[in-house]
């Protein structure tokens, strides 16, 4: 199905429209000294954050954030050097990596998290022989 010329034009007006209410990005560099990358807006605000909390950026180098390149449109950055995409808008609304990456990572952190309730569950457990075998009819959620 083609698009019309004016229905092309019309898409443009209201993207146009769209992106002067919408922060972008105008200026992405390192901060070797704090370790964070520092994203400057259109709107004056900075936002900044520790490449290890964003997906694709969780093991970089210094030396692989030299270069951050920002899209035309001011709502995307790229990182050559590890061919690394990251939304800005996602990145506002607190989003550093897809669903599944931000649960591992919050799965990661909770299993290290040590309470008394943890410590009590794992040494009665350690008295009963450990955690119970699955039987071979017991439920596994996909």
């Amino acid at each position: 199905m083609a698009i019309s010329e004016e229905a092309f034009e019309a898409a443009k007006r209201r993207a146009t429209s769209r992106l002067k209410k919408t922060p972008v990005a105008v200026s992405a560099h390192h901060d070797r000294r704090t370790g964070r990358l520092i994203i400057e807006l259109n709107t004056g605000l900075a936002l900044s954050f520790k490449p290890r909390d964003a997906q694709g950026l969780e093991t970089s180098h210094p030396d692989d954030l030299r270069s951050i390149q920002i899209s035309p449109s001011g709502l995307g950055l790229h990182f050559p050097s590890l061919d690394v995409d990251i939304y800005l808008p996602a990145l506002l609304e607190g989003f550093l990596g897809t669903k599944k990456w931000m649960a591992s990572q919050m799965g990661q952190a909770g299993g290290r998290v040590s309470t008394e309730a943890k410590s009590k569950a794992a040494r009665e457990n350690g008295r009963l022989g450990g955690r119970p075998k699955k039987s071979a009819n017991s439920f596994e959620p996909a």
